[in-house]
C-alpha cells in the first residue's frame, strides 16, 4: 500500500529535520499555508521582536518553539495566521557598543561626530547578526514572514506609536508618576530590567554597611516603649546603601516581628545606651557570652560588651512611633520620620527594621506610598525633582574619603 510519508528504519531526528525542513523550503510550504486560508478568520500575531545586535541564545529558541505552537494551533483551527516577525531596536545596549566601536562619548555627539553619522552607525549596529537570526529562524522551523518585519526604528512604527499615544492621552488614560528604576548617569537615562542584565552593566562589589542608631521621640504614642531610666532610645536600622541613609524618611518593621529593649553600650563611644531590634537578631549583634556580664563594671573598650534585655514588643506595636531625622538638613515635603510596617522586612540579615529612602528602592517607595510617608527630593531650577545623589556616576569608597 502506498503511503504519503516516507518510512525511516530508526530514529534520526536529526536527519528528519533536515529533510523536513526541506521540504518546506521547496514546496514553501509556510505560504500555502496561509494562501489556502485567505478570508478566514484571523489570527493576529505579531513576534515579540529580538534584538539582532547580539547572538541568538538557546532561551530564544525555547520562546519561539512555545509561539509557533500556539499560531500552528490556530493555523489547524483553519485561522489565517500571518505572522509578522520583528525587530526591537532599542537603544541603551546600541548606544554603548556603538560608543565603544568609535571610542567616543555621549559628549563627542555633535563634535567628534554628526548626529546624522552617529545615527547612521547605531542602525547597522542594531542589524549586526541579523542573519544569524534569520538563519536560525528557517532551521529551527520557526514559521514567521521575515519579507516584511516590522522594526522598531523605522519612522512609520515610531509614529504609529506616538499616535496610539496620543489617543490614549485625548482619553485621559495617560497620568504623571513617579517610579525607581536603575539609572546610568553616562547614558543621562532611566535602565528597564533587561539593559540593566546587559552584560558588564553590572556587577557585585564589596562594600561597607551600616547600623544606624535613629533616635525615637518621646512622646504619648511612644511612652510605653521606654523604661523608667532610659533617657534615650533608639531604634537600630541596617543598610547596605549607606549613602541613601540622607534620603531616609521612614523605617519598616515586620508586623509579626518580636522586637526587643537592650541596654547596653554604644562600642565606638563607650556610652549607655538603649536600642531596639528584632529577637531573632540578637546574637547577630550582641555576644551570648557577655549576656550575664553586669552592666556596672564596664568600661570602655572592654571585648565584651554586656548587655540586658529590658523588654519584648511587637512590629505593631511599634508601628506609629515617630523619631528624629538622622541628618537633620533638607525637610521633606509632607509626613517623614515614623515607624511603618512592612511585608518585605525579614530577620534574615540585619536587624530586623529596614531604612526607607522612598527615592531609591522599589520596595522602599511602595511602602512609603502606603503608609503617607513623604519622600525627600530636591527640585532644581527647571522644576525638576531630582533624588539626593551624584547624577554623574561617581563611586566613593569610604577609605578614600576624609
Amino acid at each position: 500500500m502506498d503511503s504519503k510519508y516516507k518510512e525511516y528504519q530508526g530514529l534520526n531526528l536529526t536527519q528528519v529535520a533536515e529533510e523536513v525542513g526541506e521540504f518546506w523550503k521547496e514546496n514553501d510550504i509556510f505560504h500555502k499555508s496561509l494562501k489556502n486560508r485567505e478570508g478566514n478568520e484571523p489570527f493576529v500575531f505579531y513576534e515579540g521582536p529580538p534584538s539582532a545586535n547580539g547572538m541568538p541564545g538557546i532561551h530564544h529558541m525555547i520562546s519561539r518553539a512555545i509561539k509557533d505552537i500556539f499560531c500552528r494551533y490556530k493555523t489547524l483551527k483553519g485561522k489565517y495566521v500571518a505572522r509578522k516577525a520583528g525587530w526591537d531596536t532599542h537603544g541603551l545596549p546600541i548606544e554603548i557598543a556603538v560608543e565603544k566601536t568609535l571610542g567616543i562619548t555621549k559628549e563627542d555627539i555633535g563634535k567628534k561626530i554628526t548626529v546624522e553619522e552617529y545615527n547612521k552607525a547605531c542602525r547597522t549596529e542594531v542589524m549586526k547578526y541579523k542573519d544569524r537570526w534569520d538563519e536560525l529562524t528557517v532551521k529551527m522551523g520557526y514559521w514567521v514572514d521575515l519579507d516584511d518585519p516590522y522594526i522598531t526604528f523605522d519612522n512609520k512604527y515610531i509614529e504609529t506609536v506616538w499616535y496610539l499615544l496620543s489617543k490614549l492621552y485625548e482619553k485621559g488614560l495617560l497620568y504623571k508618576g513617579y517610579t525607581i528604576q536603575p539609572y546610568s548617569p553616562a547614558a543621562g537615562t532611566g535602565l528597564s530590567n533587561h539593559e540593566l542584565n546587559q552584560p558588564g552593566c553590572y556587577r557585585d562589589v564589596k562594600d561597607t554597611t551600616v547600623t544606624a542608631q535613629f533616635k525615637v521621640v518621646r512622646d504619648d504614642r511612644s511612652a510605653k516603649l521606654f523604661a523608667e531610666d532610659d533617657t534615650e532610645l533608639f531604634c537600630l536600622a541596617w543598610t547596605t546603601t549607606p549613602w541613601t541613609l540622607p534620603s531616609n524618611t521612614a523605617l519598616a518593621v515586620g508586623a509579626k516581628i518580636t522586637y526587643v529593649r537592650v541596654r547596653t553600650f554604644n562600642i565606638y563611644s563607650g556610652k549607655p545606651v538603649t536600642v531596639i531590634l528584632a529577637k531573632d537578631r540578637l546574637n547577630a549583634y550582641f555576644n551570648p557570652k557577655a549576656a550575664d556580664l553586669d552592666l556596672e563594671s564596664y568600661k570602655p573598650g572592654d571585648k565584651l560588651v554586656p548587655y540586658r534585655i529590658t523588654d519584648e514588643f511587637s512590629g505593631t506595636e511599634l508601628e506609629g512611633i515617630r523619631y528624629e531625622q538622622l541628618i537633620p538638613f533638607v525637610k521633606p515635603m509632607g509626613d517623614a520620620f515614623r515607624v511603618v510596617t512592612g511585608d518585605f522586612v525579614t530577620t534574615e540579615d540585619g536587624t530586623g527594621i529596614v531604612h526607607i529612602a522612598p527615592t531609591f528602592g522599589a520596595d522602599d517607595d511602595r511602602v512609603a506610598k502606603a503608609s503617607g510617608i513623604a519622600p525627600l527630593i530636591l527640585i532644581d531650577k527647571e522644576g525638576e525633582r531630582k533624588p539626593m545623589v551624584d547624577l554623574k556616576g561617581r563611586f566613593y569608597r569610604i577609605e578614600d574619603l576624609d
